[in-house]
Parts: C-alpha cells; structure tokens; sequence
C-alpha cells in the first residue's frame, strides 16, 4: 500500500491527479528521474537490481517512491514499502517487520527453519531468536517465494533510520537477487551512512527543483500571495518541494497578503521541523552553540562568531556541522553560510529563550564597533524596560530613516515577530521603533517612539497599524502632538482622501512644532510632506498657501525638495528654468544610498515640468529597492510619477504596466488616494486608444473623489472624458468636460489643466468656438504655459496653428513642429501632424497633406491610438492613398504578449494567465485591451484564429 503520509510529507508537487492515481503521473521538475525510474521498473538496461535516491530532507525523495509504487501496482507488481523512523532504530528487526508482514500468508509455504523464524519475526508464534545470517536467508527465500507470483518492487524510504538488524538483512538480500524479478528502490539523505552502500547499487541524487518550476509550485497552491512574501518565501524554501508546501501554511493571512512584515526567521511547522531537527539535535552541544551564533548573525562572519564565543569554545566545534552538510565554510572570507536558508530557522526554533537571550547578548558585545547591529542583538536579549536598548534602536532607526537602509544582517538580529528580515529603512526603522517604544521605561519616551514608528508605518503602507500605534502611545507630558496630527493628517489623505481635514490639522501640527525645528526631525519632515501631498491632490490654493508659510521656517538649503516642488505646481511659468535647474543640483547631490523621501519629491518636482525622463533610472532603482517591504507608499507614487512620465514619452504599453503594478500595491494596502490616481491614469490610456468601456470606469473614481474635493483626481478624470470624447468625435462633450478643467478664458497652469490646452483648443475649433478658441491659446501665452517645459510649448504652439486662419496656420504648423524636442512628445506631435495633414489637404496641398498624415499615422498605430490612427487612416484614403487597416504586419506582438494571447485563448482566464507567467489579472487584462487592436479583433473568441495569421516568429524582434 502507498504510504500517503509519506506523500505529504515530501510535500512534492504533481499535475492535475493524487499521486498513485494513474501510471502517467508526473512530478513537477523530475521527468529525468521518472524516466529511470520507469527503465527500472521496465529492467532495461541495468546490471543492478535497484537504485538509492539521494537527497536533502523535503527535496522530494518519498513522492518519487509513491509514484515508483503507483506504476509499479499498475503494471501488476507487487509493492513492498518500509520506512525508518528515528524512534525505532534501536528496535531489532523493525523496519523488516513493517516490510514483509503483508507476506505473512506466504510464510508457511517455506521450508520449516525459514518458517519457524520469519513467524518469531512476524510475532505470528513462539520462537527464539535466531542467527542474523538464518534470518536474512529466511527473508531472502520469503521474496524469492514472493516474487514467483509476479513481480516484486521493494521501496525502502529513509534508509538512514533502519535499524542495524533490518540494514543487515536487507543489504544481505539485495546482493542475492539474482535473476529474480525483484527490484529494490531506495531513499536516502545526501552524504548519510547507508547499508545499500555496500551492497553496490547505483546512485541518483535530487536536487531541489529549478526556480521555475519552484515557482510553479508555490502559485499552484498560494496564488495570491503578496509579491515581497512570494519571493521571499522562494528564496528561503530554496526549490525545496517540502518548504513550498508548508512555509506559508505556517504562516497567518495578514502575513501571506503582506499587510505584517514578514518574521526575521520563519516559522516551521512539525512537518519541516521533522524534516530538519534530526541532524541539528544530533549535533554536539557546543556546535549547536556556535551555529545559533551564526543563525543570529545573519552576515555570518566568522570574526563575529569567535569574538562572541570567547574562550569558551573551539570554532573548530563547527566540525561536525560541516560534516553533517548543515553549512560550509568560505576560509578565504571568513563567513560561514547556512546549505539551506530554513536550517537557520530551524536552528532558531530548536533553541530555549534562554539561550538565544545569552546568543544576542554575547553578539551585542562582538559588534561594539557596529552600533546598528549591537542594538537589535541588545533590543533581542531585553527581556523588561531597557533605556539602553530603546535609545540604541532609536538611534538605528534614526540612521536607516536618513540613509535610506539598514544592514541586511542587522534587521536579522531580532527572532521577534514584530522584525521583518528587510533591508529597507522604512520597514527596518518600524520595527526598530516599534521594539524601542516597548523597552522604553520612561511614559514619555514611549509616546514618542511609538508615533514616530506610526508615522513610518504610514509610509510602509500598514496603515491598519497606524491607529494602534498611536492608541498604545497614549497621551504622555511633552507628547510630541506635531507629529500625531502629521501621522493622523497622512492617514486622512492617503486613506480616506479627505484633505479639507487633513490640511486643518496640518496647521494645527505646524502651531505645535516650535519656531525653528530642524529639517531632519520626523515631526517637520512628517508636516512638510504630507501638505506637500495634500497640495497636488487637493489641488486648492490654501495648502500650498500654508506650505510656503512652513517652508519660510527653515533654512532654504535644507527644504530644497519641496520648494522645487511648490514653485512646479504653484507658479511654473515664472520658475521652471529655476526648477530645472535646482532639480540637476539636487538629484545630482543624492548619495548613493539615498532615502525614498530623499527622492519622491524631486521626482514630483520634475512631472511638473516634464523632466523625469531625466531622471527615470534615480526614481526606477527607488522603487526596485522598496517595492518588497520598504516604503511602499513611496513605491505606489514612485510607479504612477513613472506611469505618467511613460504616457508622455510615448511608451504607452510600459506605462500601462507601471500603472497596474502602482494599482495592485495601493489596493493591497488600501491607498485609496493613489489608488484613484492609478484608475485614472489607466482610463486615460484606455481613452487614448479607443477603449471607451474601460474609461468608463471613471464614474466610480469621481463618485469617490468628488465628496472629498480630492481635485487632482477630479481633474484628471476630466482630462480623460476630454480625451475620450474627442476620440469619438463627440466635440460637444469634449469642450464641456474641457472648459471644467481648463475654464476658457482663464488658463490653469497646473496639473493637469495646463496639459490640455490643445484639447480645448481642438474641441472649440470642431464646435465653431474659433473666437474662443484664439482667445485661449492667447491667454496661454500671456499665462507663459509655453515656457513651463518643451512639451507645454509644443502643446501651445499646436494649439495657436489649430485655432489660426487658412493663411496664418501653415506657418504655425511648420514653426510648432520645429520646436526642439517635438519628437519627444509623440502623442502631441502625430496629433498635430494630423491636424497639419488635414488642414492641408482641405487646401489641395495634397503632397504636403500625404507627408504629414503618414508621418501622423505611423505614430498613432505605434502607441495604439486608434481613434486618431484610423482618422488619419481616412484623410490619407482622401488624398488617394490607400490603406489597410487592422492587423498590420508592422504592427507585432511582444514576447509576452503572445504568451498572454496564446493562453487566453485556450479558454483560460485572466487570473489563470497570471498564475501561469506570474503576473496579476489586471496587467494580464491589460495586456489583452492592446493585443485586440494589434490583431483588428474585439472579443477572446477570434483569437485563435488571429494568432494564427501572424508569420511564425514574425514577432520575435518586438521589445
């Protein structure tokens, strides 16, 4: 019978079917192994009449016996299985007893010696013990008796654990098979001792399984789990099956969806502490010693070590640990390293409270040269109110809040659950804060502590800790009241996007904070950035009003960040040079280590003139660096300050996916502001392609935002409709939703007003608003939009050419077109190169007309505007050229695109297509919404038949 515990407990992965539930079964990564097991079984091509499976414990090595069983029984051998348990090795004969009982029928048909010792063995009747040699020619003649019916497969898991006796026994028997058909299949742990050794059989070793297949696996089982615990998870299971299987059982749903920072070491379960625990227990007291040291001590020096185990121990007791394979040793860098990530769990989960306090304290006294790590290991060995500790750790996560990081090894140090194995300063200065409120002996320092860990909770997205934070902080004399109205005025904004009462209490906080605080402080720092958040997405003069009030607080040179940001948003025609300029200096003078709150200003500075592109790469290696358990709002802000930047380069399908990505995190972690932010954005791509259902969308964003005055998504949302009308032509309606943008008359030069001038423009020429629409471009002019970035002068000056006269236009079409850096634009620039075409050829310019439209057309069909490629499209055909439209032979599919399509049209859904290339629903979704037009299809029934209209390979040259 199959041993289905022993199943579970390899915890292997198979495809669609319970192992032993047909011969085909597959394990996921082992069609190698498979294959000789089958010319096994099959006795093809083998001198030798079995195999030992080595191994590490949970590689998988019991769910290939279950599967050599499932196909052996199915091709009508008989199936013998027997496991060693650590509990009966030192019971005589054990294993054997588990082997050949269900033979006992068989016994009597045996001569009578063999008989009478096989009953005693099988306790089936009264006997004496017999002759190690009697006993392994009795079971040898019960096989032979055995496998003359049919044939017979011997399964022996965890050889290792056999008692002596049952090892003698059997390794007697394999010697002696003969042309018998019986076949012996053994497993084994990699480098254990193991009787079959010399009995000659071959070898296989398992390795763990391939990342692919590893994360096959893991998202075969958790599908949904956050992307920072997803790769965490791979790296510490380390293509171990069993660890796939079990690491996030043992963990709770708020640590799998990411919204607690994952444990310094994880937490094993029985099944992985059985599979674990064995060699580690085994070891000699001293070594367990040195290898907690080392499983505390993340950066595994060994200089560290011996300073920490004094004179009291021999690093040479490390022997037996490299022995036992459990670590190896670099001597020309002196560091030990773990064979496996989960042996320092284990190592870790094995040891008394007792001993890892002394492990930390011993630790704290190596690393008096390194203040950040000496805190944590000082912070772990407290076990009561510690002023010391506390004040340790504060500063650490005073250092980690200004350098942007902590050392990897130092947020190792803590086995607490509150501590996150991160290197990122945000999450790292929480629990630093967090630990230090609790150490804190004095009820003020306390208070303190704990609201400024709140106010960086805000800024790791846990903003359901947050009114915990500052609930345990309670009320204290001198409670630093500045910074709880920041913390509370943040949650408000980025939560519930109420910033009428955010921007109140952010006046409040500023009356509390003294007359000159330092820029550095949390309180200031807290105050100066959430009004800064509150200005653009209230989009209201009275926070910016208040800011530049706080800003006259400080020294300039130290509030540069924001100031680039105030004069972008509030006052761009009069600074943008000054900005442009102030923005080279400062992201030039950003240390390589630099804080996300050190940049996410800049970054909001330069949108503001149209910049960024500058300065992409500062701004895309901030977000790689945080994005998995770092300052995640900063990470959802930095992805949409991309996303837009990407939109207005032209490079549609990459801001489509920045978008989703900033969608999926701030909807995990219930940012709603920027969650808004993101729809917007996405519908805005969706109208600038044709996709009038998923702009749509935008009516439950308004419904949101408009309650809350939360203007810059009220703004956006009507830039889109603009846009998404003037793509159907509807005129009427664009130059409505524009003018409540962008007021005629009355020109807005911020977010996003100033980007739609041409809009407006465009919709009052089609309606017969020429006076209007003159009036506009010239009130833009004398409001300097053109001088605000090249893009606000290319806007301007194709605006000017659309509202002019006949006479005046093609002098304006040409000098607009001239403008340096148009081709930066592609969007502006095709639209009026269209325009320019179409004006031209109502003049019966044909040849001049044909130029631009081509020109346009190539462009709209690149970023996928439809709307705009098919108008140009129809002026083209009006000029005498013809052209096709639909799937374009120019037009290709990326890489991933055809993946996506392939799949989906297989009948999968998008939440399957995702599971399968490790993507969410929404970027597949949105993958799809650009593959229909590419292919000239509208639903997911036609795409199988599109696919297969594209030359094979014609798309392997796509980005």
């Amino acid at each position: 019978m199959i041993d289905a515990d022993a199943s579970r407990r390899d915890g292997h992965h198979h495809t669609g079917h319970p192992v032993g539930s047909r011969p085909g079964v597959e394990l996921l990564g082992r069609a190698d192994e498979l294959e000789l097991i089958d010319s096994l079984l099959a006795g093809r091509g083998h001198a030798c009449p079995g195999l030992i499976l080595r191994g590490d414990p949970g590689v998988g090595k019991t769910a290939l016996l279950d599967v050599a069983a499932a196909r052996a029984e199915a091709a009508g051998t008989r199936v013998l299985r027997a496991s060693g348990v650590a509990f009966e090795t030192e019971i005589g004969l054990s294993a054997l007893h588990q082997l050949i009982y269900p033979l006992s029928d068989l016994v009597d048909r045996l001569v009578g010696h063999h008989r009478d010792v096989l009953r005693h063995v099988l306790g089936l009747g009264a006997g004496s013990s017999h002759d190690p040699l009697v006993v392994s020619t009795a079971v040898r003649a019960l096989l032979r008796e055995a496998a003359a019916e049919r044939p017979l497969l011997v399964l022996i898991d965890d050889v290792p654990w056999i008692d002596r006796a049952s090892a003698t026994v059997l390794g007697f028997s394999v010697r002696r098979i003969g042309d018998d058909p019986i076949t012996f299949l053994a497993a084994a742990r990699i480098d254990a001792d193991c009787i079959f050794d010399q009995a000659g059989l071959p070898e296989r070793e398992i390795g763990p399984l391939a990342e692919p297949q590893a994360a096959t696996l893991l998202d075969a089982r958790y599908p949904d789990l956050a992307p920072p615990v997803r790769r965490r998870l791979l790296a510490e299971a380390a293509g171990i099956p069993l660890a796939l299987r079990e690491l996030p059982a043992s963990l709770t749903d708020r640590l799998r969806r990411g919204q607690d920072p994952l444990p310094a070491h994880l937490p094993l379960n029985r099944r992985l502490m059985a599979a674990l625990a064995a060699e580690i227990q085994a070891l000699p007291a001293p070594t367990r010693t040195l290898l907690l040291l080392a499983a505390l001590e993340a950066d595994g020096r060994m200089a560290t070590i011996r300073a920490a185990a004094q004179d009291s121990m021999d690093v040479d007791d490390l022997t037996p640990a490299r022995q036992a394979n459990l670590i190896r040793v670099d001597m020309s860098a002196d560091v030990v390293s773990f064979r496996y990530p989960l042996i320092r769990s284990a190592i870790v989960q094995l040891s008394s409270q007792r001993e890892r306090r002394t492990a930390h304290l011993a630790l704290a006294a190596a690393l008096t040269d390194d203040p950040s790590r000496r805190a944590w290991h000082l912070a772990a060995a407290a076990t009561g109110p510690d002023e010391v500790a506390a004040r340790a750790l504060e500063e650490a996560a005073k250092a980690a809040w200004q350098r942007g990081a902590l050392p990897r090894a130092a947020t190792r140090a803590l086995d607490d659950a509150t501590i996150s194995d991160q290197r990122h300063g945000a999450s790292a200065a929480v629990a630093a804060l967090i630990r230090a409120g609790e150490l804190s002996p004095h009820a003020a320092d306390r208070c303190r502590r704990l609201v400024e860990a709140a106010f960086l909770a805000n800024m790791t997205g846990q903003f359901d800790q947050v009114p915990r934070l500052l609930a345990a902080a309670g009320q204290a004399q001198d409670s630093p009241t500045g910074l709880i109205f920041a913390v509370t005025a943040y949650l408000l904004t980025a939560v519930e996007g109420d910033v009428d009462a955010a921007h109140q209490l952010l006046a409040r906080a500023l009356d509390d904070v003294g007359e000159a605080p330092g820029p550095n402080d949390w309180d200031a720092y807290g105050i100066l950035f959430t009004l800064l958040l509150v200005g653009i997405y209230g989009a209201r003069p009275e926070p910016w009003e208040l800011l530049n009030s706080a800003l006259t607080r400080f020294a300039p040179q130290t509030v540069t960040p924001f100031r680039l940001c105030y004069d972008a948003f509030v006052d761009p025609a009069r600074t943008a040079g000054t900005v442009r300029e102030g923005l080279a200096r400062a992201f030039a003078a950003l240390p390589a280590d630099a804080a996300p709150w050190q940049i996410l200003p800049l970054a909001y500075a330069a949108v503001g003139v149209d910049a960024l592109s500058d300065y992409r790469r500062v701004v895309r290696r901030m977000v790689e660096h945080e994005r998995d358990g770092g300052a995640i709002t900063m990470v959802t802000a930095g992805l949409l300050l991309l996303c837009i930047d990407s939109y207005h380069r032209g490079q549609w399908d990459e801001a489509e996916d920045l978008a989703r990505e900033g969608l999926d995190l701030a909807a995990a972690h219930g940012y709603h502001l920027l969650e808004g932010q993101h729809r917007v954005h996405l519908a805005y791509l969706a109208a600038g392609r044709g996709n009038v259902e998923l702009a749509r969308t935008l009516d439950e964003i308004t419904t949101w935002a408009a309650p809350r005055r939360v203007g810059m998504t009220q703004a956006s949302a009507g830039h889109t409709r603009t846009l998404m009308a003037l793509g159907q032509g509807d005129y009427e309606g664009a130059h409505a939703h524009a003018t409540q943008v962008n007021p005629a008359g009355d020109p807005n030069t911020g977010v996003p007003g100033r980007w739609t001038l041409l809009d407006l423009v465009e919709a009052a020429v089609r309606t017969g608003r020429t006076a209007q629409a003159r009036a506009n471009v010239a009130a833009a002019q004398q409001a300097g939009i053109d001088r605000i970035s090249t893009r606000t002068a290319l806007i301007t000056a194709g605006a000017a050419a659309l509202a002019a006269d006949d006479e005046q236009a093609g002098p304006l079409f040409e000098a607009a077109l001239s403008l340096p850096e148009a081709d930066r634009w592609p969007f502006e620039q095709a639209r009026i190169q269209l325009a320019y075409g179409q004006r031209l050829r109502r003049t019966r310019d044909t040849a001049r007309a044909r130029s631009q439209l081509r020109a346009a057309l190539a462009t709209l069909e690149r970023l996928g505007a439809r709307p705009w490629a098919t108008r140009a499209r129809n002026e083209l055909r009006a000029t005498g050229i013809a052209t096709v439209a639909g799937p374009d032979v120019g037009v290709a599919l990326t890489a991933q695109e055809r993946q996506i399509a392939t799949l989906a049209a297989t009948g999968l859904t998008n939440k399957q297509v995702g599971q399968r290339l490790h993507l969410s629903h929404r970027t597949v979704g949105g993958h799809l919404h650009r593959i229909f037009p590419k292919l000239g299809i509208t639903s997911r029934a036609a795409l199988r038949d599109a696919l297969e209209t594209i030359t094979p390979g014609g798309d392997e040259h796509a980005p």
